[in-house]
């Protein structure tokens, strides 16, 4: 194998264009003649529209276009934007209309309520403050539970759905007749995504076609939504994603300037730019996470589990978004149970709508709630019970000759060593020295605490993807429908093909997001891309190298010909002909055959990856502020067989660092009436460099039989372990003041309320 092959840490080839300045993000490459657009959105949560007067805005100077709802409907098109339901066993999920801009009333603040294109974002925003908007202000509500103000007629008491799986009634007998009975209850609190890049697009109209680019995590969703709604041919409607600076699930869908920015380039005839500053993307981005869950544990006389129960309530906001009432359901659903074997369970979730931006998917989906709440109920269990945390979760694992395993909710989990992967953690963290620690942060004024989450996920997606692999005069172009938003992709694509072609990495261009240059893809989601990729790839690039074989030894009427992969040629046994992959290409392209130079190759992965892996996380905390800091950080982790160790790595500490983040600075704060009061940075706390310690990183893995690679992926792997990890550790130092209820975000100041908390115990 090459040293430029997969498991090799290679360095990203696209950081030299990224780092010279040379990225091409979409508020860069908008053609310089085009109009600005800017959405004049609802300054309350929850109002009914009564008036809305936009003359003035349209005989402002430099206004092109206002729209408003009725000009939607009036041009004959759907003011609606498209959700997907949940599967529910009971009454059908509510589907009340999310308007792209509003319509009757407005549901949170940030609703569009008028798009406004003007010759400069200035002569926009203008504009927009001669708009009459007359609102009659509702009562909000912002809290999760049922009830209160009505948002949606369709969705009594506010709850949209009601989601369940598993056996009750088994359930309830199961808890009734154990042992010991640990019941445990958390919040997972609200976050903004705060992509590095804030979300954008612009629209022209060329040839008669309409192009729209925009920042986001595929293009085929989008493009198949703008034929539907603006009632075009699908040849008439093109969609890029260029350069993207960060995505984490938040840009996987669409948004109403997609549509608003696509309509007014056709009705103007000029190309329309928009760009989200960072208020406004805090107010109109959907957000993550904000759920309650409550988890019962009931175990046997030797601390074997007998029966899971897990019953939540997550926030949805003030509509359906794209992917919101699958997130916290079943999506959630697939590592209910995480790592342990047990059987017998019921999960049940409820969706509450709210006067709040939308949540949706964030770094994980589901999976990182899920194994939230397991690892801190069986955290809370150990303390609880008087055992050692790893000891339970040693007892409870899933055998590893016990794989294949079903597990309860029905995953086929296709190979795993978790003994193994927490016996390494258990080293290479020093747990064997964390008393000493604990002992020199006391004399120090500080309290100590040792975290610990065994998680696993799903990797989700459509497990089929096609590659389109042609060779050129000089190198490779590979076609792909995946999106890279900053992972790395056309560094490991490259080593992909190098390791079966022997073609220099740097002969090798990645094409991806040009709906006209690749006919079909599933986008980036889930942690899919290397995996289903990665396969169509190397399906693929076998196809490629049998035709040319099949080729030559026609054209060169020798038979057997052979390919050497490393070296990148091919030979006729028993002779000294050797020819390169390119001459191979040439040849045929010269023959008249361009096309056995160029392959296409579509596959379904026979299963799905679930990588899991044993986070460890110490933090201190200062007894007279509150003041709380990840202080030691170790994972293990099994991805299977890793294409480029180097990235793998720099996801891990990526999503280590968001769960970090979220575990303790990030703090989403409205106010009774629904106003967003952390809507800037000075005001909502992004983990800086000084939050994150050094993360130890370690693999042990155990490849996975579910593609031909052996790979897992590993993308949102770091945030699916660090929010329990980091979260058990603080409840580990609290707990010997007393303190059994404790919950994200661990900001200072309501850590020192704990403090205070302990203390008033202590004094009882």
């Amino acid at each position: 194998m090459s040293k430029f092959g997969t498991s090799q840490p290679v360095t990203r080839l696209e950081d030299s264009r990224f780092l010279t300045g040379r990225g091409r993000y979409v508020d860069d490459i908008a053609p310089q003649d085009a109009l600005h657009g800017f959405v004049l959105r609802s300054p309350q949560a929850h109002a009914d529209i009564n008036g809305l007067d936009v003359g003035a805005a349209r005989a402002a100077p430099g206004v092109h276009l206002v729209l408003t709802a009725t000009d939607l409907t009036g041009a004959g098109l759907k003011n609606a934007m498209r959700y997907a339901l949940v599967k529910t066993k009971g009454a059908k999920p509510a589907a009340p209309v999310r308007p792209i801009l509003a319509e009757g009333r407005v549901r949170f603040v940030g609703d569009p309520v008028a798009f406004i294109v003007a010759d400069s974002l200035i002569a926009a925003r203008d504009a927009a403050e001669l708009i009459e908007l007359d609102l009659d202000e509702r009562p909000a509500k912002i809290d999760l539970a049922p009830g209160g103000e009505t948002i949606h007629a369709e969705a009594p008491d506010n709850i949209a759905y009601e989601f369940t799986l598993g056996d009750g009634a088994a359930t309830e007998a199961a808890i009734a007749g154990a042992a010991h009975i640990i019941t445990h209850t958390s919040h997972d609190n609200r976050v903004i995504v705060n992509s590095m890049e804030p979300r954008g697009c612009y629209a022209e109209v060329e040839g008669g076609r309409l192009h729209l680019a925009f920042n986001g995590q595929g293009v085929w969703d989008i493009k198949a939504d703008l034929i539907r709604w603006l009632d075009l041919p699908e040849a008439d409607v093109r969609v890029t994603n260029p350069d993207v600076g960060g995505g984490f699930g938040m840009k996987g869908m669409g948004y109403p300037e997609h549509f608003l920015v696509a309509h007014a380039a056709r009705l103007l005839g000029r190309p329309v730019r928009w760009m989200s500053d960072r208020t406004e993307a805090m107010l109109s981005d959907n957000a993550g996470r904000d759920l309650d869950v409550t988890t019962t544990l009931a175990f046997d006389a030797d601390l074997k589990l007998v029966a899971f129960r897990t019953d939540s309530i997550s926030n949805l906001g003030g509509y359906v978004s794209e992917f919101g009432q699958n997130i916290q359901s079943a999506l959630y659903a697939k590592v209910l149970t995480g790592p342990y074997d047990v059987q017998t369970y019921h999960f049940r979730n409820r969706g509450v709508f709210t006067n709040t931006t939308q949540v949706d998917a964030y770094r994980g989906a589901g999976r990182p709630e899920a194994i939230y709440a397991l690892e801190r109920a069986m955290d809370f269990a150990a303390r609880e019970l008087g055992v050692d945390p790893l000891d339970l979760r040693r007892r409870n694992f899933i055998a590893t000759d016990a794989f294949p395993y079903r597990s309860a909710t029905g995953e086929l989990y296709d190979v795993g060593d978790f003994p193994r992967v927490l016996a390494r953690a258990e080293v290479e963290a020093d747990l064997a020295g964390f008393a000493a620690r604990r002992a020199k942060a006391e004399a120090q004024g500080r309290l100590r605490g040792l975290g610990i989450c065994y998680y696993i996920e799903s990797i989700l997606g459509d497990p089929s993807e096609a590659a389109t692999i042609e060779i050129t005069e000089t190198g490779a172009r590979v076609y792909v429908g995946t999106q890279s938003n900053g992972q790395g992709h056309e560094t490991v694509y490259a080593q992909l093909l190098h390791d079966q072609t022997g073609l220099p990495l740097e002969a090798i261009e990645i094409v991806q997001g040009d709906s006209d240059r690749i006919a079909s893809g599933g986008g980036t989601g889930g942690s899919r891309s290397v995996t289903v990729q990665g396969m169509a790839m190397r399906a693929t690039a076998d196809t490629l190298i049998s035709q040319l074989r099949a080729f030559l030894s026609t054209d060169m009427d020798q038979k057997d010909m052979t390919f050497d992969a490393v070296e990148g040629v091919f030979r006729a046994p028993g002779s000294n002909v050797v020819i390169t992959l390119l001459e191979a290409a040439s040849r045929a392209r010269a023959a008249g055959q361009p096309g056995v130079a160029t392959a296409t190759r579509t596959t379904t992965l026979p299963g799905r990856s679930y990588p899991n892996g044993c986070h460890i996380a110490e933090v201190e905390i200062d007894r007279d502020t509150g003041a709380t800091r990840v202080d030691r950080y170790t994972v293990v982790d099994d991805f299977g067989n890793l294409m480029n160790p180097r990235l793998a790595e720099g996801q891990v500490h990526g999503g280590i660092a968001q769960g970090i983040g979220q575990a303790l600075t990030e703090h989403v704060v409205f106010d009774e009436s629904g106003q967003l009061l952390t809507a800037s940075f000075m005001d909502y706390g992004m983990p800086r460099a000084d939050d994150t310690p050094f993360i130890a990183f370690y693999t042990e893995p155990v490849p996975s039989t579910a593609n031909p690679l052996g790979m897992k992926g590993c993308g949102e792997a770091g945030t699916v372990g660090a929010l329990a990890a980091v979260a058990n550790a603080v409840q580990d130092a609290l707990w010997p003041l007393g303190l059994r209820q404790v919950d994200m975000p661990f900001t200072p100041a309501r850590v020192w309320a704990m403090l205070q908390e302990g203390k008033a115990l202590a004094a009882e």
